[in-house]
């Protein structure tokens, strides 16, 4: 007999808020509002899954946190798309659709003008 331990409700959500965290501050950086919008419509990173496991809610939340340190890292690092693509894998063999390479954020810094976007979180909010 072999005893597996479920994953938690707080491990799910944490999932959702880096997953809600790269389409509000990584995706912005790289891409258009027209192209977020469509990857939204896309399900990636869709996270209606549930994750038997404790320790496949691990690996999905570690596997995102890499993306994200990979991807914040100015400039981008070519040494780490090796481990950014074994990221990408991972979440794929998950369930979560992540069909990006490391080129096309490279390629996508360099192109992104503005840092305007209706995905990013405001700086200030009114109050009334």
């Amino acid at each position: 007999m072999k005893i597996v331990f479920a994953s938690t409700p707080s491990q799910e959500e944490e999932i959702n808020e880096l997953v809600r965290y790269v389409y509000s501050n990584i995706f912005p950086q790289f891409f258009n509002d027209e192209e977020i919008s469509q990857f939204e419509e896309l399900k990636i990173l869709d996270t209606s899954l549930d994750f038997n496991t404790l320790k496949d809610a691990f690996q999905v939340m570690t596997c995102i946190q890499t993306i994200i340190s990979i991807l914040e890292s100015s400039p981008l690092d070519e040494q780490y798309e090796m481990v950014f693509n074994k990221n990408v894998a991972t979440l794929n063999e998950f369930g979560l659709f992540f069909p990006f390479d490391f080129e096309q954020f490279i390629e996508g810094r360099s192109l992104k003008n503005s840092i305007l976007s209706i995905y990013t979180k405001a700086d200030n909010e009114l109050i009334i």
